[in-house]
């Protein structure tokens, strides 16, 4: 059959051609299954967790797999179970990730292999050779749930989850340092920038591991920062938006206790480490209602109830 090229057929663009009428947010919940972001603290609805089990062996040894101290697995079996049903009992989806094949020791840490846009994902890459392909399993789950992947950092870029927060719908802001490194930081800002929106990159102290280690916001007028630790850049950044930031009580707990690494899941609302009395009535002393689980256990792997948590969905603050 000779191909007229003066026939239009609906494959080319012909009377049964339909242009696809919709954004990528738009298809979210449609095409796509519900999800993405665009703030820190809206009602949270959907998460992935990784239940550790017997890749935890490996902390024996713990600073080969960048852990602090032996995890007994029972215990840190019991305390994420028990994390995962305080989720449920908030309304919040829970999927676990499931992973194919023998998981690798920090896989139960889910917010560094990804972190959602309001269009999807993006992929990280951790930096750490001990976490090497980490992020091929949350593709994977991510893939089986219907959500879009809009970046994959690639080349040399290393960046992990944490390092990325939203300050409005339309801006994040991004941590420099250990785990994400300037190519990283670069192909988000890129990749932000062709989506409309804007990068603030800070760099993060010397010694510190994440961004989220180092700011959490609880409202549109309230977040509670590391005394020292938060750059003026995102002081600044977060003033300009109407927020107040609160410093931390400075003690142990921020640093044994991860009081900190904690997850808000609605305005002013915190699931947090229990066993951290000083910081706990500073939270309630600015209005935060604190949902306390024991992840003791858990922490020796150098990591805390936001480390722990793949934040899959939030209510949108911006319509889509």
């Amino acid at each position: 059959m000779t191909h007229n090229p003066d026939i239009s057929h609906s494959s080319q663009d012909g009377s049964g051609w339909r242009p696809r009428p919709t954004s990528l947010a738009q298809e979210l919940g449609t095409l796509w299954a519900p999800s993405g972001i665009d703030s820190e603290y809206a009602p949270l609805r959907h998460v992935i967790l990784h239940t550790p089990g017997a890749e935890l062996a490996a902390s024996l040894d713990p600073d080969a797999v960048n852990m602090i101290a032996p995890l007994d697995l029972a215990v840190a079996r019991q305390q994420h179970q028990q994390m995962a049903d305080a989720y449920r009992r908030l309304g919040v989806t829970v999927t676990e990730l499931e992973p194919q094949g023998i998981p690798l020791p920090n896989q139960m840490f889910m917010a560094d292999v990804f972190v959602m846009t309001p269009e999807g994902a993006i992929l990280g890459r951790p930096a750490s050779s001990v976490r090497a392909g980490e992020e091929r399993q949350a593709a994977r789950r991510l893939a089986d749930l219907g959500v879009p992947i809009v970046r994959s950092i690639s080349g040399r870029g290393t960046f992990e989850g944490a390092d990325l927060m939203w300050l409005d719908p339309d801006t994040a802001i991004i941590g420099r340092g250990l785990r994400t490194n300037d190519d990283g930081a670069a192909q988000l800002t890129h990749y932000l920038a062709q989506s409309g929106r804007n990068a603030i990159v800070v760099d993060l102290p010397y010694g510190t591991m994440h961004l989220m280690g180092m700011l959490r916001i609880i409202s549109p007028t309230l977040a509670i920062a590391w005394p020292t630790r938060l750059v003026h850049r995102g002081v600044e950044a977060l003033r300009a938006r109407g927020m107040t930031v609160q410093f931390a009580p400075d003690t142990d707990e921020l640093r044994g206790g991860m009081a900190m690494n904690f997850v808000v899941v609605a305005p002013n609302t915190i699931l947090v480490a229990a066993g951290n009395p000083i910081s706990l009535a500073f939270y309630k002393s600015l209005g935060i209602t604190c949902i306390e689980t024991p992840v003791d256990e858990l922490a020796k792997a150098a990591g805390a109830i936001g480390c722990l948590t793949g934040i899959v969905a939030r209510e949108r603050v911006q319509p889509g």
